[in-house]
């Protein structure tokens, strides 16, 4: 692919206001595959990096979701955003996984994993073995450790200085492997999503994000999910308080202007 080939492939995923330019360097780097430049909107690869075309749109698609962030940031600042192009936070990774999944349903991307019987063997061996046992595992711990508490309380034993110095546990730990013990999820998406997902305080949205990430989601994705429904509801909420502040305000002056007005007919 050349530099125009690989600029169509990514307007292909979404448009962008903002003209771009892609650069094949023509080199090897074992620093970076790619890079943005927000200043001047440049995508370079160097493509000698990549074995494939695939992997090379891999490193397209990252940089472009740069490019895109950096439109978003400019447009929201009226062009006065200082962008960097290596913000690697919470919002580029949703995007760039979005950004992914529309290329591999473009068949401009795939991930490749039916090329490798040997990897995907591996994968439902990690899943199953490693990742939902340790699920089940955490789980259990979590009821474990809330059997000790009990105990704790019946022996006058504090409990923090049981985790602080007989088990040597953080007590940050132990607070969260209680608290997924405790939120009825399923162990298949492992412990560390387990901890996200509990996080959730509504049990639907909660459950929402659980099946999200059954369905394939990434981590990334189904928390800026869940960060914009509840900026959503954060508005709804806010609107709703000055609706209701408004509507006493005008009852008020109504009630007012009608003493008022009774008050001149008096005169």
């Amino acid at each position: 692919m050349n530099n125009d080939q690989i600029k169509e492939t990514l307007l292909k995923l979404e448009d962008t206001s903002i003209d771009f330019t892609v650069t094949l360097s023509g080199k090897e780097s074992k620093k970076v595959n790619g890079l943005y430049k927000p200043e001047t909107h440049e995508i370079i690869l160097h493509n000698l990096n990549f074995k494939s075309d695939n992997q090379m749109i891999y490193t397209a698609i990252h940089e472009y979701t740069h490019h895109l962030i950096t439109e978003k940031k400019l447009n929201e600042t009226n062009g006065l955003a200082n962008c960097s192009g290596r913000a690697h936070n919470n919002e580029f990774w949703a995007k760039f996984h979005q950004l992914l999944e529309l290329a591999e349903q473009q068949g401009i991307y795939m991930i490749g994993l039916d090329e490798s019987p040997e990897l995907a063997a591996l994968t439902e061996e990690i899943r199953k073995e490693y990742l939902e046992k340790n699920g089940s595992l955490m789980l259990e711990f979590g009821r474990k450790l809330a059997e000790a508490h009990v105990l704790c309380e019946k022996a006058n034993i504090r409990y923090e200085d049981y985790i602080d110095r007989v088990l040597r546990l953080p007590r940050s730990a132990a607070k969260t492997i209680a608290k997924v013990s405790g939120s009825d999820l399923n162990p298949a998406i492992g412990f560390e999503n387990m901890k996200m997902v509990s996080a959730i305080k509504d049990p639907d949205k909660r459950d929402e994000a659980q099946n999200q990430i059954m369905s394939g989601k990434s981590p990334d994705t189904v928390r800026s999910m869940m960060k914009k429904k509840a900026e959503e509801v954060d508005v709804k909420t806010r609107l709703e308080k000055e609706k209701s502040r408004l509507e006493k305000t005008i009852s008020q002056l109504t009630s007012r202007l009608e003493m008022v007005e009774e008050s001149l007919s008096n005169l």
